[in-house]
Parts: C-alpha cells; structure tokens; sequence
C-alpha cells in the first residue's frame, strides 16, 4: 500500500494495516533493546497470563502532521507516565519512559508515510500495549512481558464530526468498582463496559454514563470516556477513584484555566446536571463529544443541556484551542507537543 490509496476524508476510527511496529521483552529483570517488525501477529503461550488473568495494560496518544510538514506527537510522557501507574496496579514491571519515548518515536518514523495530512481530519493513532506473556496456572505476576507499539491512521471517532450527542443514565452496570481498577488504562474495564455500551446503541444513544458504584448518586464516567460539564465559568469534572485520569481531560482543564475559567475536580450529583450551559464527553479518540442531553430512563427524568442542539461555545474554543496546538497552529505553552523534524 502507498499513500495516496488512501482516502483520507473517508478514514473511519478502525485498523488500517501499516508498515511496522516495534516491541521489545522483559526478561531476566531488564527491558530488552527494540526491536521492529513487519508482522501483525505475535505468539503467546496458551496460558499466558495476560490471556488468563488480565495483565495487559495500554494507551492510546496520536501523531499529527503540521502545515509545516513537521509531525508532533502529543502528550507522549503523560501516556508513560499514565502506563506505569497501570503497570504498578497490575504487578507489571515499569517500561521506563526514555524507552517509551524512544519507541514512539520509531514507530512514528517507520511509518510516517501513514501520517495524514495537514487539511485532514485524520491522525496517526498510536496504540502502546504490555502483555505478561509468561505460562501461568496459579494466579501469580508473569516474570516476562513484551511491550509493542503499532500505529494506524485514524479518522474522527464519529462521523458526525463536531456536533451534539444523546447520552443515557445506565444504573444497572458498573464500570468498575471504586478500590478497583477503573484509574488503570487496562482492558478488563473495557470488557465491564462492552454491555451496557450496547444497551446504550440499542436504546438509540451515542454512550452511556455511568454512575458511582458504591452510592449511585454521582456521575461516574460517559462511556470510555471523561464526563465534563460548564457552568458560570466553570470547568467540572467528576473526582472519583474509580475513574482513568485521562490525559485529554487534563489538558482541558489547563486549558480552561488559561481561558480564566475556574477549574473544580469533584463530585457531581445527577441532579446539577440540570445547571449546566454545556457538557461533554473527552478522550484521545476524540477529543471532546458535546452532549446535547442525558436521560434518566429509570427515574423517567431527561436533562437538555444543549438547549438549541448545538456545541457550545467554550466547548467549542475548547476544542479548537487543542486540536491547534496539537498539529501545531497555536502555542504550544504547556511543552505538551514533542516535534519530530
């Protein structure tokens, strides 16, 4: 495959198979050098731990191509530094972040002809993952792991591009469980989430929301996603540990801070969903989803936060503020954006 077969306006979030990916093993108490291949498969043992008891963590960072050709990779120590704290949930020994660094780095150049371009609203996805791979039948850690990186090109996360979403209150699932491992990027909360999110699709919404487990009282999460909401200049986003800590949702709320908005981290009672001018869902695969409202069905309520069904305007600037900064049109004032020449 060459470049230009691909259309790039047409790209959906799904696989497109590239060039290369890299990867590299923890064996004997150390990380091994890296090592690039052109296969998309891997070979595992039937009883690897990873396939058995869960120890598999990963991230998801894009690659972006500028107007002046350059590529900029966005957040990359955050997702490192987001992998190890998974790493230590799951009793995974930690990728240091330089190797981190120096494998993204490797993979975006093996396979730059894959970065779409400027006037695109496409990006490089970019899909980091560490397996324990080593034969268990006891529950215990694996004593080897292989950590890979491979990128596809990727296009919006809806086709509906920039534009409102309904979203339904789903009180039957828990996502994961407060003391558990919902603040950890591993796949088992994905799996608790794969049937309500159908439930969801079925009833004709775009995701669900989640509440907290233990109480049922406050919002939890919107999908795979970080849930927050605007009013009287102010950014809110839930606080709960049961929540992955996204790195979208971060840059966010430093953003809203520069736009002189007042940022709280808190709990957020279903019922104040009723206060707020604007909400939305955010995430890196993309980057923010404007609701337009939020059924209850159980409680038989429905919540309207876009009144006219349109974005609002700070989750708009919002949006416009990181997507510039990303393929490099704004400042980048936070050192987020690490620039390949």
């Amino acid at each position: 495959m060459n470049e230009l077969a691909l259309d790039w306006s047409a790209l959906s979030f799904g696989y497109t198979k590239t060039d290369y990916n890299v990867r590299c093993y923890y064996r004997n108490g150390k990380w091994s050098d890296v090592e690039v291949s052109d296969s998309e498969h891997i070979t595992l043992h039937m009883s690897a731990t990873c396939l058995h008891y869960g120890q598999e963590a990963f991230e998801g960072l894009k690659a972006f191509r500028g107007k002046d050709g350059k590529i900029r990779i966005f957040r990359l120590e955050a997702n490192a530094e987001r992998l190890q704290s998974a790493c230590d949930g799951i009793m995974m020994p930690q990728l240091p972040t330089e190797k981190f660094r120096e494998m993204v780095l490797k993979v975006v150049k093996l396979n730059e002809r894959f970065i779409p371009p400027y006037d695109s609203v496409a990006s490089l996805y970019l899909r980091p993952l560490l397996i324990g791979t080593s034969a268990r039948i006891g529950v215990r850690p694996a004593d080897e792991y292989m950590f890979m990186i491979f990128a596809t090109p990727v296009g919006p996360y809806l086709k509906g591009g920039f534009g409102t979403n309904p979203c339904v209150i789903i009180r039957q699932y828990d996502r994961s469980a407060p003391l558990g491992t919902g603040r950890y990027k591993v796949g088992g909360n994905y799996a608790a989430a794969m049937k309500a999110n159908k439930l969801a699709h079925d009833l004709g919404y775009s995701y669900e929301i989640y509440l907290d487990a233990k109480e049922k009282r406050y919002i939890d999460e919107c999908g795979a996603a970080n849930f927050f909401g605007i009013k009287e200049n102010t950014y809110v986003t839930p606080q709960s540990s049961s929540i992955l800590p996204s790195v979208t949702n971060s840059s966010l709320m430093q953003l809203a801070e520069d736009m002189g908005m007042r940022v709280e981290r808190r709990q957020i009672p279903v019922e104040e969903l009723d206060t707020f001018d604007e909400a939305g869902a955010c995430g890196t695969a993309a980057v923010i989803l404007p609701i337009d409202r939020i059924d209850d069905v159980e409680m038989q309520r429905s919540y309207v936060i876009a009144k006219d069904g349109k974005p609002g305007p700070i989750s708009r600037k919002l949006y416009d503020t990181l997507w510039g900064i990303q393929r490099g049109d704004i400042e980048d004032r936070h050192g987020w954006v690490t620039v390949m020449e």
